[in-house]
C-alpha cells in the first residue's frame, strides 16, 4: 500500500486584518476576513504577500465551534518569482487551531517543483492580535512495488 509521511516545509506568518460578516446562510455565518500580510520562510523558498488579493471566506459553524477555511493568496518569492496558493481546511475556535491543505501554482521554472506539492498546515491563530502561524509540511507519497 503507498505510504504517506509529513517533511517539515517551513512556516508560514499570517497578520489577519479586518473581519467582515456577511451573515447567517444554510452552512453558518459566512465572513471575509482581511489578510494584511503574508511571509513564508523555509529552506527551498523564501516569500512574502505580492499583491493585496488574499483574504479567508471562512464559514462558522451554528455552534460557534468550527471555522471551515477557504483562503487564497499570491506570494512573491525573493528573487521575484510568483506563487498562487490556495487551501481548504477546518479552524477549531475553542482553542485557536487550524489545520488545512494547501496547493501550489507556478509559471516559474525555478519552483516547478511546487506545482507538484500537496501540502499539509498546522497553525495557532490569536484573533485578539490578529496573528497567525502555521507550520508547513509536504506529504511525501512512497508507492508500494507490486501493489497494482
Amino acid at each position: 500500500m503507498a505510504t504517506a509521511e509529513l517533511v517539515e516545509a517551513g512556516l508560514i506568518e499570517v497578520q489577519l486584518g479586518e473581519l467582515l460578516e456577511v451573515g447567517d446562510g444554510a452552512n453558518g455565518t459566512r465572513l471575509v476576513i482581511e489578510v494584511k500580510d503574508v511571509t513564508v520562510s523555509g529552506d527551498k523558498v523564501n516569500a512574502s504577500l505580492a499583491i493585496r488579493d488574499a483574504a479567508d471566506w471562512g464559514t462558522v459553524s451554528q455552534d460557534g465551534t468550527l471555522l471551515s477555511l477557504d483562503v487564497r493568496f499570491t506570494l512573491k518569492t525573493d528573487d521575484g518569482e510568483y506563487i498562487y496558493v490556495e487551501y481548504t481546511g477546518r479552524g477549531d475556535l475553542t482553542n485557536g487551531t487550524l489545520a488545512a491543505a494547501p496547493t501550489f501554482q507556478t509559471g516559474s521554472e525555478k519552483y516547478s517543483w511546487i506545482n507538484r506539492i500537496q501540502g499539509v498546515i498546522s497553525g495557532q491563530v490569536n484573533m485578539e492580535t490578529g496573528k497567525l502561524v502555521y507550520r508547513l509540511y509536504e506529504v511525501k507519497v512512497t508507492a508500494e512495488e507490486g501493489l497494482v
